[in-house]
């Protein structure tokens, strides 16, 4: 009999082992968080982290054997192929979001050294950043275009099915990171949550979104502050750092997978 893993309805097993409960209730967190939560530094900060800890998770679960007999039965071959090119496809979406991240950054760390020599060719580089800015955005929301058709044209596998919720909220936290480094309007209001867990970020985003207050005083030739640019960098940092640890997890994940097949 196929292993079926349905979130919302709660298909588990009543006496299921506790891995796979704890990813009933993760991926439950995150859709709630999904829904509830705008977008703001410390939550996108803090959604790449429980990405990241639901992979691992998951990768737990493929240990069992109970879903790796799933994995491995003939009438779920299709259902597995799709879980395999889902995972590629979201590690492409972690190699563009890195690449993004890594223009800008370079970028400000020019304009950040300049400012802090107080010489060099500072319109320049202003220049140079504004025109990553527009590469890097115009780059994402193609991307994102993607997201959605290939959203609407997925097809709803009854089998394995929280391994497909699992890539549905990882494909969601994309679209909203690359809304939110595009400048994408976004509500003012964060979730409490994100407020406790990292109480310093949250003083910054009462400003309003990192990359749009930067691309305001680029953009207007008002006075730079040394301030803006370094909290920016540092929350790229901060991405950076989230997104490869996310890369190790999904490959991890994927490996896994693919060992239970036998390839």
């Amino acid at each position: 009999m196929a292993l079926s893993f349905h979130v919302r309805s709660n298909s588990f097993p009543s006496r299921t082992h506790p891995q796979a409960a704890h990813v009933n209730e993760q991926l439950a967190r995150l859709r709630s968080s999904e829904e509830a939560s705008t977008s703001s530094s410390s939550s996108i900060c803090q959604r790449i982290d429980n990405i990241q800890e639901l992979h691992e998770s998951l990768d737990k679960l493929i240990c069992l054997p109970v879903t790796q007999q799933a994995l491995s039965q003939k009438q779920n071959k299709k259902a597995v192929e799709q879980l395999l090119d889902g995972s590629l496809r979201i590690l492409d979406l972690c190699i563009i979001s890195k690449d993004g991240l890594s223009q800008m950054k370079e970028s400000l760390m020019e304009i950040e050294s300049i400012l802090r020599r107080k010489r060099g060719d500072l319109s320049g580089e202003v220049k140079k950043y504004l025109a990553s800015r527009k590469a890097v955005k115009k780059t994402f929301q193609k991307v994102q275009k993607s997201l959605k058709v290939s959203h609407a044209e997925g097809k709803k596998e009854e089998s394995l099915a929280v391994f497909r919720e699992a890539e549905a909220v990882t494909v969601a936290l994309f679209d909203s990171l690359f809304s939110y480094i595009s400048g994408a309007k976004t509500c003012g209001k964060w979730s409490a949550v994100s407020k406790l867990m990292n109480k310093k970020k949250v003083a910054w985003e009462a400003q309003g979104n990192e990359f749009t207050r930067v691309d305001s005083e680029f953009e207007s030739e008002k006075t730079l502050k040394m301030e803006d640019v370094q909290i920016l960098e540092s929350f790229i940092q901060d991405l950076q750092d989230g997104l490869e640890s996310l890369s190790k997890s999904l490959i991890k994940y994927r490996v896994s997978i693919l060992n239970t097949l036998g390839h």
